[in-house]
Order: C-alpha cells, then sequence, then structure tokens
C-alpha cells in the first residue's frame, strides 16, 4: 500500500493539549479527586545503614485526623513476585515495611494517613523511630567494586606505551537528581481486589506490572492512569517505592489515599543519575592521531541492586582508535538505586572523553575542532558497520562559522566583556536511539472521526501532538476529526516513554494500526453492495476512508503491534 501524502506530519501547529495546559485543565497525578479520599505522608530513615530498634506511633495516634501509622511491626507481608522485566535492576529490590532492616538515609520506614495534609505531615513529626546505626558506606574511593564489564579492540596497554603522546586524567562527576516541576506523586484506590493507582511514571506498563507484582494480582486487576506528566527526565521510568506505599495505605485503610512527595523527599525517594569515577588514558602521535584510549569507569549503584546504563558505547565509537580497552565497575554503596537521566551513560561518558580531547588539544597546541577532525572515524569501528548517518564534519564547519570560532583565543582568562570573563568551547556528543516493542488501537467511527489509544505516557515532549499527527496523515483525515488517547493500562501496552524512543516505537504501531483500518475501510466500501462506492477499482493512495465509513454507516476497528 502506498503512503498518504503528508499533511499533519511537519506542519506548523498549536498543541492539541496546549489550551488544556495554559488554562489548567489538565489533570496530573495528585490532581484527580475522589469521596473519601486521605492523604499519607511518609516517615523518611534518618539514618543511613542500620537496623530498626522501635517505632513509637502513640503520639502520632492520638493527633487529630490521623487513621493509621503503618510500619515494617504491623504492615502485612507483601508477596513481591518477582518483576525483573519492569525497569527494575538486578538485585531484591527493596520491600516496604517488610522488615527492619534500613538501607539508605531517606528509606520509607513508616507511614501516617490522615484526613488531612497537615495532620498527615504533624502526625509524621510525632512517629519516634530508633536505630541500631552503622557506618555507610557512601564514598566511591573507599568501597569495594563489583567484577567489572570489559570491551577491547587491539592492545591498548602496548597502543598507550608506544604513544609519543600520553595523557593521563580522572573525572569525578557528581550524582545529578531529576527534580522536575511536577513531583512524584500516587493516588491509590481500591474495589474489593482491583487496584487503581493515578501515579506520576514515564512507563504506565512498568508500574502496572510492579504493582500486580508486589500485591500478587492478576493483571486484569490493575489499572494505571497517567495522563499528563509535569516533567520526568528518566524519573518516572520504575515504579518507585512511595506508589507501593501509597497502595498499600489505601488497602489497610479501605479509604482511597494520596501520597506526594516533598521536594526535600525527591532527592532519595526517586533515583538519580549516578556518580562517577573515570579514569581515561589517551595517547596519540604529534599530530593528534588517537592511537590507544584505556577507559577506567567506577559507578554508584545500591547495596540491593545493581544500576547499569550505557556508558562505555561513547568511547568505542566516537573517535578512530586501533586500540581501546574499557573496564566497568558498579560499586554498591549504602544510598538508593540510581536511574536513567537525560542521554543516560553517554551522557556521562562524553564529558570526561570531551574533557580529555580538549586536554590534549591544549597539550598539542592543536586546536580542539581540528583535533576531532583528525580522528573522525569513517565506520563504527566497534561494531565494523558504517553509519546511517554522521554529519559531524559539516556541523563542526557550521558550528564554527555561527559561533565565530575563528576569535577564540586558547589563553584562559583572556576575553572579557565588562566584568564578565566570556569561554567559547566545543565538544562533541553520541546517543543512540531505540525502537522497542508497542501496540496501538484505532477506531474509524461512521461520522468520519477516529480515535486512537495506546498506553504511553507524554511528559512534556507532545506525544498527544505527534501521535494525533502521525495518525490523522496514515488515515487520511484532518488533525481536527482524529483523537489520540494515552496515559492508560487499559489501552494497548507500550514500552516506556523515554530514550527518545516514543516516535519510532508507539508511532510506527499508530501508523501499523491506521493503515489497517483505513484498509478495512476502503474494502467495506467496495465490497458492500449497499455502499455507493460498490464494485469501485481499489486505489490505495486515495483517502477515502472518511467517506467509506458515512456510506456504510459501519465502524471499523484495527490492532497493531509493532
Amino acid at each position: 500500500m502506498s503512503l498518504q501524502p503528508q499533511a499533519a506530519v511537519g506542519a506548523s501547529l498549536s498543541r492539541v493539549d496546549g489550551r488544556l495546559k495554559v488554562t489548567g485543565q489538565a489533570r496530573y497525578a495528585a490532581e484527580f479527586e475522589m469521596d473519601g479520599a486521605v492523604h499519607a505522608v511518609i516517615v523518611d530513615a534518618s539514618v543511613g545503614r542500620g537496623r530498626i530498634t522501635s517505632v513509637d506511633t502513640g503520639a502520632a495516634e492520638k493527633h487529630p485526623g490521623v487513621l493509621r501509622v503503618i510500619h515494617h511491626g504491623n504492615a502485612p507481608k507483601l508477596p513481591y513476585r518477582d518483576n525483573s522485566g519492569s525497569n527494575n535492576p538486578a538485585g531484591r529490590r527493596l520491600r516496604v515495611f517488610q522488615d527492619d532492616r534500613v538501607l539508605f538515609h531517606g528509606q520509607p520506614v513508616a507511614v501516617v494517613v490522615a484526613n488531612t495534609l497537615e495532620a498527615a505531615q504533624h502526625g509524621a513529626s510525632l512517629v519516634k523511630v530508633r536505630y541500631d546505626a552503622e557506618r555507610p558506606s557512601t564514598d566511591l574511593a573507599e568501597a569495594e567494586p563489583d567484577k567489572p564489564t570489559n570491551y577491547a579492540r587491539g592492545d591498548a596497554e602496548a597502543g598507550l606505551r608506544s604513544a609519543p603522546v600520553r595523557l593521563d586524567v580522572t573525572y569525578e562527576l557528581a550524582r545529578n537528581h531529576h527534580n522536575p516541576m511536577e513531583p512524584h506523586a500516587t493516588i491509590a484506590r481500591w474495589d474489593g481486589n482491583r487496584l487503581t493507582v493515578w501515579d506520576k511514571t514515564q512507563w504506565i506498563m512498568g508500574t502496572h506490572d510492579e504493582l500486580a507484582a508486589v500485591f500478587d494480582l492478576p493483571a486484569d486487576s490493575v489499572r494505571v492512569v497517567n495522563p499528563f506528566v509535569g516533567g520526568g527526565f528518566g524519573s518516572g521510568l520504575r515504579c518507585w517505592p512511595h506508589t507501593v506505599v501509597a497502595a498499600l495505605a489505601a488497602r489497610e485503610t479501605k479509604r482511597p489515599v494520596k501520597l506526594v512527595l516533598s521536594r526535600r523527599q525527591m532527592y532519595f525517594g526517586t533515583g538519580f543519575r549516578p556518580s562517577y569515577a573515570y579514569r581515561l588514558r589517551l595517547g596519540s602521535d604529534r599530530r593528534g592521531r588517537l592511537n590507544a584510549a584505556i577507559h577506567d569507569i567506577d559507578a554508584e549503584t545500591s547495596s540491593y541492586e545493581t544500576f547499569t546504563e550505557a556508558v562505555m558505547g561513547a568511547g568505542q565509537m566516537t573517535y578512530s582508535m586501533p586500540n581501546v580497552s574499557q573496564a566497568y565497575r558498579t560499586v554498591p554503596l549504602d544510598v538508593n538505586t540510581p536511574i536513567w537521566m537525560r542521554g543516560p551513560g553517554f551522557a556521562s561518558a562524553s564529558i570526561a572523553i570531551e574533557s580529555a580531547m580538549d586536554e590534549l588539544a591544549d597539550r598539542l597546541g592543536i586546536d580542539p575542532i581540528e583535533l576531532r577532525r583528525r580522528n573522525e572515524p569513517a565506520e563504527d569501528e566497534a561494531a565494523n558497520l558504517p553509519f546511517s548517518t554522521r554529519r559531524l564534519r559539516e556541523c563542526y564547519t557550521v558550528g564554527a562559522r555561527e559561533f565565530d570560532w575563528q576569535r577564540r583565543s586558547s589563553r584562559p582568562r583572556s576575553r572579557r566583556k565588562g566584568d564578565w570573563l566570556i569561554g567559547m568551547g566545543m565538544a562533541t556528543g553520541v546517543y543512540d536511539c531505540g525502537r522497542y516493542p508497542a501496540q496501538a488501537r484505532a477506531r474509524l467511527d461512521a461520522d468520519g472521526t477516529a480515535a486512537v489509544e495506546a498506553a504511553t505516557s507524554d511528559m512534556g515532549p507532545g506525544t498527544y501532538t505527534s501521535q494525533t499527527q502521525v495518525a490523522a496523515d496514515a488515515l487520511g483525515l484532518t488533525m481536527r476529526t482524529v483523537t489520540f488517547r494515552l496515559g492508560d493500562s487499559l489501552y494497548p501496552p507500550t514500552s516506556p516513554h523515554g530514550g527518545s524512543a516514543t516516535m519510532a516505537s508507539v508511532g510506527s504501531a499508530v501508523v501499523d494500526a491506521c493503515n489497517k483500518v483505513r484498509q478495512q475501510a476502503i474494502e467495506l466500501a467496495v465490497e458492500d453492495r449497499e455502499s455507493p462506492l460498490y464494485g469501485v477499482e481499489v486505489m490505495w493512495w486515495c483517502a477515502a476512508a472518511g467517506c467509506t465509513c458515512r456510506a456504510t454507516r459501519r465502524a471499523v476497528r484495527a490492532t497493531a503491534a509493532f
């Protein structure tokens, strides 16, 4: 079947959800209202490692409005079935209120449920927890690393020894926290044995599957709703303990429970980009042609899960050289588990690699752009495959021209504007774009309108709008006659909303579903004896879907997987 001509994709359009957002009608996780809802506030561990010896809840339980205080001493045992497929790293995920162990500072040790937020907050302050504290391990340099993951091509040690110019540098990268505008929040409600949560998440099906595993529920007994996300940057790519706490509190109190992390709790209630110690040794000739690179990478993870990310890729394919050696070690620390954040792994590696390239350029007296030009690879030397597109040389040329690079001085502190020191630099960044399994459902109605559904998210990049554009063009309809729905686990399952993968994954499923429903509509139109188009020769490029449905007065559905 030929592709439809594009009318919506590429056009200058207002976002379809823009009016809802600017008028405050878009509802985020904590903004849903329901009868009988109560509030929950988590009590965080004040030590970094140890055991809980006592939990005094007397004062909190006497506070007006407090309904319940739940902790490891009175919480029911939860099944916590294995769920390694929902972005849970290898290891044993944190089990809330299931034992007296404290694994990191800020770990949930109790939750106070009250009629009002104020009562819950004050009640939480009245809970007294005593600990048998131990000294936590939080320093990369002092902790014992795990066994490394290795990569090698050529003989990097020999190549480095023979290089006329050698550079040996170590960069310490501090952890980064996401902290988007919308804090993480969950509303949980039980209807008998059926659980519904309104949750801030970038992976609806991941949260769905985790809750089903934790509470040992059938898949159709859990529903996750999330129509809007107020920024995520990766922090919503797994189900965090507070979501389980909210669901547990709702089940124990038999009331809908709303739990919103405070801005302070965002620093240990969800993940972060991990800290790194990145040692890089480079060897080159005197003209700057790289001969060898040795990467020794230490990255923090929690003591109970092993979080890894794609930190090795950039060092394998950014620059051309015959000899590369990499050792990537995770270092278990008494912290909560990290998570992906904006260009995960690649961004952290590029900071070290690009800083080292600048230092090498300075040592050799070569312009930083020229040094990179001299080491531009002809192919991906790690995979021995050509690049589909790689226009870095052109990028260097255009960037140098537009930023007036010739005015740059290599001497530090040499440019001023009034009281300001003016610096000028450049760097190369690399990142891969993933594509994952996704499904979409399309329905074409008799009035010529269409609805398309997929259980993806929109944390700000415009998923509502982009998928509406894709669907409109695939169906041969206008944007006004197509509705795209997301943010509900009742819709067809999709991959995580991150990694620049939503358009490639969900968009492909939407195109496939819309193509199939359009084909069904055309076939109905030409095969139905009551249709005015009965017997007409099919031309698959024709945008006849709307009139087909009006003629047959029938609705057409299609589900597609990609």
